[in-house]
């Protein structure tokens, strides 16, 4: 059985903006999932860029990602997270993120290596090389 992964925004963004780290996302693509929050925070960047919502949603459609929706259960995983992520100064979007990985019981990509230092109980890489 292969691994599971969770792919925050940040992560998905540098794919899809050929970042560094870019390879390393492409890699899972076949066994990630993503948040509907993260999602949103994606699709929203894709607008911010100048592309149209169509191109945004074709965009995003291409990496054939397995979408799970933000629901009661990660509401109140991402809210208790909050004092162990406080410090390092997550959002509710980065919450949603590490509450699904939990869940999943996947390990997470991010490009903000802090999240590194986590102690939630899945693994997560920063798929930044270091500098």
């Amino acid at each position: 059985m292969s691994e599971a992964y969770v792919l925050d925004a940040s992560a998905v963004l540098a794919l899809l903006n050929d970042e560094p780290g870019a390879d390393r996302v492409a890699s899972v693509l076949g066994q990630a999932f993503i948040c509907s929050v993260n999602k949103t925070e994606v699709l929203t960047r894709l607008i911010d860029w100048g592309l149209t919502q169509s191109e945004a949603s074709e965009a995003f459609q291409a990496l054939e990602l397995t979408e799970k929706p933000f629901d009661g259960e990660l509401a109140e995983m991402a809210a208790w997270l909050r004092p162990v992520t406080r410090q390092f100064g997550l959002s509710l979007g980065d919450r949603a993120c590490l509450a699904l990985g939990q869940k999943q019981s996947a390990h997470i990509l991010t490009t903000d290596r802090p999240w590194q230092n986590l102690e939630i109980g899945v693994s997560v890489e920063s798929v930044r090389p270091k500098a």
